[in-house]
Formats: structure tokens, sequence, C-alpha cells
């Protein structure tokens, strides 16, 4: 189930388990090494999330704010979820291959806890 995304935008979709109306968030997708490494750095916020691809490890190194972050295992299932401070380093999780950050206190309104599935929504490609 490989994805092959490129540097851009689109939207993450997240379902509630509840049966309401699943939850839809402005995404922005890096996965050059040039946007992966920036990343959040010197941002005052996040309009929504950024998808790090691939991934299985960040830090919050000279990041200004808190940040959420769940690791994503290839078929976009998180497997574990926590909020850092600036300055941290996160430890790296083997079955990871995306890390999605959004700002710290986010997530749970999202329902994007351990176990559950995403989907990213990319804009289809005009030719």
């Amino acid at each position: 189930m490989g994805r092959r995304w490129r540097d851009g935008r689109g939207e993450l979709v997240a379902q509630r388990d509840d049966g309401g109306p699943s939850v839809r968030v402005p995404l922005e997708i890096a996965t050059s090494y040039r946007a992966r490494t920036k990343g959040l750095l010197g941002r005052d916020s996040v309009d929504g999330a950024i998808l790090l691809s691939p991934a299985n490890s960040v830090h919050t190194f000279r990041m200004r704010i808190p940040i959420d972050v769940a690791y994503l295992d290839r078929h976009l299932r998180v497997i574990a979820v926590r909020t850092m401070r600036p300055g941290r380093l996160g430890m790296p999780r083997l079955r990871a291959r995306h890390v999605l950050e959004a700002g710290a206190g986010v997530r749970g309104g999202w329902g994007v806890r351990d176990g559950v599935r995403l989907e990213v929504v990319v804009p289809a490609e005009e030719g």
C-alpha cells in the first residue's frame, strides 16, 4: 500500500466513532527532504495539520509552539500520539511511516487517537 504524495496541500479526514460526520481538516503535505526538515519550524500557529512522509520521528528544537504529534503506520492508522513542547526530541516509532503534526490540543477534537485510521485526500491533478 505504497503512497506517493508530493509537497502541497490536501485534506485530512478522520471518521468519528460516535456516528457523527467525519472531521475534515486542512492539510499541508511535506514529502521532500527540504519540506520535511522545515516542518513547523519558525511558525507561531498551524492552519490544520502537516503530514511528514516518510517519517518515524520528529523533534521540536527551534519551534515556537507546543504541538500534537500522531505517528501513523503505512495504512494511516494512528499507532501513538504525543503532545510535545518546544525543545524536545521525540522517540522514533519503528512501525511509523508518517507523522502528523498539529497545534497542541486540537487532535482530540478531530478524533485522532490510537487505533484510528485516517484518510488523506489530495485534489486531482490538472492535466
